[in-house]
């Protein structure tokens, strides 16, 4: 009976092992940098805000073709059926013979058959509201970009948390682990002294009940790692069959070093990337109102046309007989008198929408403010308990030691050594957990000061 269970722990912990250690050959190898990276090139949300940002330099692109010079060809061909009359008035041919208080004469005027060709050119010279628009195009251009960049900070800060959480799963996983060997120790050398006649039946029982829970718990972790990894992938844009393997270790973070670089600091706005893109909508913002106010400016265009065309009665003769070429030059100037007080009401919006974009940045300077407050008092709490808890940490450990010294002299119980085990073990899961925490609010912190991710 020994033997057997010994065997199943044996094989479990091999299966598990297998499970979370992959052939090394078919591992994708990835440090968090390296994730968040693949993630930047292959995530969705970045790929559908790059493909934004093309599709902005192509309305840029329009916007300059306005001003472009226009040029259009025109060919037609046309069949009278029945040719038009205009009316004339009796006597207007000058013939005697007509009186000139008689019916008019309905006369044709007209060919059956007519064709003619022709090109013209159109070349805008002055219109206000397009020069704006080329200023405009500019800082769209800019709107874009930023709004990339604000989509990559978004799944950089995703990554970094799907990583982390991955790494504090392993952590667990490996914890567990070594409470597993610890016990199954602990249940050899007790079945011995209970077939010695030292222990009872029921001590091995006991330790039986918690061997079957810290297993089955390291199935649930195990659940948990494949589910982290999963989620992992998801937010890397990776496919979720193919192998991944994490190369930083969350338990050889620098402490100091990392307690230095959260210091508080004095946070810049211009670092966020929300608060440059609400600069750049307000640069917007104001071209708009200048592209109205540009609408009370004159317009001038001119355009030049040439063609040739000609009629006759049958097709044969409209294409034998020689057509008659023809040219105009026009010089357009439209001015702007009175719309209603169109335009007025228009800037009167548009201002609207102005102030509205400044009280955005009023308050998200606030929310700004607000989030690296919370964040560094967030990370603070999560140093203070990262210490406590590993103190509580170093605490049961010796709890254990001394127990089962006690339980082997004799003069202390099974119950006292499974009680120390399972405060070692949830004293393990909460300096993960704590640290786990204290890496979260790290990213925090750095998103709120706008030093999570540079483009």
């Amino acid at each position: 009976m020994r033997n057997e269970q010994l065997i199943r722990s044996c094989l479990f912990m091999l299966a598990v092992c297998l499970s979370i250690v992959p052939s090394r050959a078919q591992d994708s190898n990835f440090t968090l940098k390296e994730a968040v990276d693949y993630a930047i090139k292959n995530n969705i949300n970045v790929k559908n805000a790059q493909l934004d940002a093309v599709s902005a330099e192509a309305q840029i692109g329009e916007i300059r073709a306005a001003g472009l010079p226009q040029l259009s060809a025109n060919a037609n061909i046309t069949d009278n059926l029945i040719i038009q009359r205009f009316f004339l008035p009796a006597g207007g041919f000058g013939d005697p013979s007509v009186p000139a208080d008689g019916p008019p004469v309905a006369v044709k005027f007209g060919v059956k058959k007519q064709g003619s060709v022709s090109a013209t050119l159109n070349q805008l010279i002055f219109n206000g509201s397009y020069f704006i628009g080329l200023k405009a195009a500019a800082t769209y251009r800019e709107l874009a970009q930023k709004s990339t960049t604000q989509s990559k900070v978004t799944v950089a800060e995703a990554v970094t948390k799907a990583y982390y959480s991955v790494q504090v799963a392993v952590e667990k996983a490996k914890v567990l682990d070594y409470n597993i060997s610890r016990i199954d120790t602990l249940m050899r050398e007790t079945k011995a002294m209970n077939e010695s006649g030292f222990v009872e039946l029921l001590d091995v029982n006991r330790l039986e009940v918690q061997q079957n829970n810290l297993l089955t718990e390291r199935q649930k972790v195990q659940n948990l790692i494949e589910l982290s990894y999963t989620l992992l992938k998801y937010q890397m844009g990776m496919a979720l069959d193919q192998p991944l393997k994490l190369t930083d270790t969350i338990d050889t973070v620098n402490l100091d070093q990392l307690r230095s670089e959260t210091a508080q600091a004095a946070v810049n706005y211009e670092n966020r990337i929300e608060y440059s893109l609400l600069n750049t909508q307000e640069k917007l913002a104001v071209l708009d109102i200048r592209n109205i106010r540009a609408g009370y400016l004159p317009s001038l265009s001119a355009s030049v046309g040439y063609g040739h065309n000609a009629g006759a009665n049958t097709y044969a003769d409209l294409f034998t007989m020689k057509w008659f070429n023809n040219s105009v030059l026009s010089l357009n100037l439209s001015i702007p008198i009175f719309d209603g007080f169109t335009k007025r009401y228009q800037i009167e919006q548009k201002k609207i929408a102005l102030d509205k974009v400044k009280n955005g940045q009023t308050l998200l300077k606030q929310s700004i403010d607000l989030e690296a407050s919370q964040a560094g008092i967030n990370i603070k709490n999560a140093f203070a308990t990262l210490e406590t808890q590993k103190r509580n940490l170093d605490l049961a450990q010796e709890i254990v030691r001394v127990s089962k010294i006690k339980y082997k002299e004799g003069v202390g119980s099974n119950i006292e050594v499974i009680n120390a085990e399972s405060s070692f073990k949830e004293a393990q899961t909460n300096y993960f957990a704590a640290l786990y925490d204290l890496m979260i609010a790290k990213v925090d912190l750095s998103k709120a000061k706008g030093e999570l991710y540079n483009d």
